[in-house]
């Protein structure tokens, strides 16, 4: 059995407005997460995009580069402006000539708190019990570590000139 949770917790050392803006933006969090998209973040719509190596750290995005070009879709399911923002997704699809349009979606959730002059995120992907058993345990490990390292790059863009 695999767990169904995933939670991760930054303190990102700036303003609740700027962590806003890179999470909500679609063109700035596509510039740290790795992808481009072809159009905004909008509550209860798709957006999709083209995977693309991230701008802030080079050694991740050698990592992200054998996926460059690959479609990423997005369900933007809400979007509580500086709170929260929450997509669905499904988990790991990077297989080439596979059909993930049948299976389920987890449900990601970034909420964010101001504490002092940072900012609390906290981010939540949930729903792993109901994507296929065969891609369960794989999909869940490679988002657990992949949250980790989107939240370094998170914090790396913020601390950027890009993010100013």
């Amino acid at each position: 059995m695999s767990p169904d949770k995933i939670e991760k917790h930054v303190v990102l050392h700036a303003p609740l407005t700027r962590v806003w803006d890179a999470i909500a933006d679609s063109q700035k969090f596509g510039a740290w997460f790795g992808v481009t998209f072809d159009g905004p973040f909008v509550a209860g719509l798709h957006v999709t995009g083209k995977i693309r190596p991230t701008t802030v750290d080079p050694e991740v995005a050698k990592l992200q580069a054998p996926y460059e070009g690959k479609t990423f879709d997005f369900y933007v399911e809400t979007i509580e402006p500086k709170r929260r923002i929450s997509f669905r997704w499904h988990p790991h699809a990077v297989e080439p000539g596979i059909d993930y349009s049948k299976e389920p979606t987890t449900l990601i959730v970034f909420e964010l708190e101001e504490t002092d002059a940072n900012t609390s995120l906290t981010i939540t992907e949930t729903g792993f019990d109901q994507i296929p058993l065969e891609r369960r345990a794989k999909a869940f490990a490679a988002n657990d570590g992949g949250w980790t390292m989107q939240t370094t790059l998170l914090s790396k863009y913020l601390a950027s000139e890009v993010a100013s």
